[in-house]
């Protein structure tokens, strides 16, 4: 017998339990949803999420609009035990004298963004989801098949070596980057490849970060600095991305860790004071990257699976979070209408109320990098002296910030995007 859904969500990872904790939050449970996600889900504690720091656990910055997202989600009492707060945002051009800082004071409010390890971030949502939801978790398990109709569509699960059929009036396709679901679907991906690698590491630092992210352009590529949580011994840590041309990165693997962090001391400076030690090094390709077809009748494409930005103006996640809960809050609103989830007309509202936020936030994330990856020289005053223009004006320079920290300020008002 095939189980009927509202919407089904393939993909659990972040981007796949807070969409599905949206929808339960803005249609107040009414709506059936389940998420099926490959990997088996860790034991359900009953002391709640588990945390225990690492030195080199992967971590996700949160921006101010995500982490207002969270609070109405009734998730940040717990969230807000285990981040590092952003308080401000150094921009720099090494060798050049152009730089701006920008405070969260300057804005009035209590911090820029937050840095968060994945792996608590992941526990959080799961554990709310599988206590306080009635999201059905299929785990571990994967769609094998879908076939859209006119009412719905139609999946083959398997799960626990067996299959199963279910029926959706949304099928949400969350599955990451390389999203094996839209190659099935025919969805097509645009691709600008920026033909460079990022470096991800844990670097342990003499001096605090005191709350400072840094985005530092260098003549190899731009690298930030995050502040993290110290260490369960007490060891100061900053997140490294770090971007190279892709033939250098293959040799940035290969350095030895004195090696690593004496070019990194070079390229970044003693702001931090010396670099003390690197962890485990990551390295992935970078490209940006979009769906043709985020919508169609009873499909929505999610998260990287939709757009895949340049990790270091740390967009990508924040952008996948306000899409959720934009997604939850019209899907909400047709169902109290007796409009079916899946409709084309719902959907697309969906996308026109995202389009511009998408749009400014790829031209944000896509033309820094560019911007600062390009080492012309009358291109590089010319950027050097807009640095200094911004760093000048407390307009430009809050809606710069506004933008870096996930909130858009319109003409006539400020709509967290």
């Amino acid at each position: 017998m095939s189980v009927e859904y509202d919407v089904v969500i393939a993909g659990g990872g972040m981007v796949g339990a807070s969409l599905a904790l949206c929808l339960h939050q803005h249609s107040g449970g009414a709506l059936k949803v389940a998420v099926v996600e490959s990997f088996p889900l860790p034991p359900l504690s009953e002391q709640g999420p588990s945390y225990r720091p690492s030195f080199d656990a992967r971590s996700t910055a949160l921006s101010y609009g995500s982490r207002q997202i969270y609070q109405a989600l009734g998730l940040w009492s717990t969230l807000q035990h285990h981040v590092a707060d952003i308080l401000s945002i150094q921009v720099s051009d090494r060798g050049h004298f152009g730089s701006v800082l920008m405070r969260h004071e300057e804005l009035g409010w209590p911090v820029l963004g937050h840095v968060i390890e994945n792996a608590w971030l992941g526990n959080v949502l799961l554990n709310h989801l599988r206590r306080h939801t009635n999201v059905e978790f299929l785990s571990p398990a994967s769609v094998e098949s879908v076939q859209l109709t006119e009412a719905a569509a139609e999946l083959t699960i398997q799960r626990q070596q067996a299959l199963q059929t279910c029926r959706a009036s949304l099928l949400v396709v969350a599955d990451g980057a390389e999203s094996g679901l839209c190659a099935r679907l025919g969805i097509h991906r645009r691709v600008d490849e920026y033909a460079q690698t990022a470096v991800i590491a844990n670097i342990a630092t003499e001096l605090s970060h005191q709350g400072v992210a840094y985005e530092r352009f260098t003549a190899e590529g731009p690298l930030a600095m995050l502040p993290l949580l110290p260490d369960e011994q007490g060891q100061s840590r900053s997140a490294l991305v770090w971007t190279f041309p892709e033939d250098d990165a293959e040799q940035a693997m290969a350095w030895s860790d004195e090696e690593f962090l004496s070019r990194l001391q070079s390229q970044f400076g003693h702001r931090l004071g010396r670099l003390q030690k690197v962890g485990q090094r990551a390295a992935f390709p970078l490209r940006l990257s979009f769906a043709e077809e985020q919508v169609r009748r009873q499909v929505v494409v999610m998260g990287n699976a939709a757009h895949s930005l340049h990790p270091v103006a740390g967009q990508g996640f924040n952008l996948a979070l306000r899409d959720a809960d934009a997604l939850a809050r019209r899907l909400a609103e047709a169902a109290r209408s007796g409009v079916a989830v899946g409709d084309l007309a719902v959907l697309q509202g969906y996308l026109r109320s995202q389009n511009t936020d998408q749009q400014l936030t790829t031209l944000f994330s896509d033309r820094l990098t560019k911007l600062f990856s390009n080492r012309q020289p009358v291109l590089s005053l010319a950027r050097n002296m807009g640095l200094l223009m911004l760093d000048a004006s407390p307009p430009l320079k809050s809606r710069f910030t506004a933008r870096a920290a996930g909130v858009f300020k319109g003409r006539d008002l400020e709509l967290p995007l």
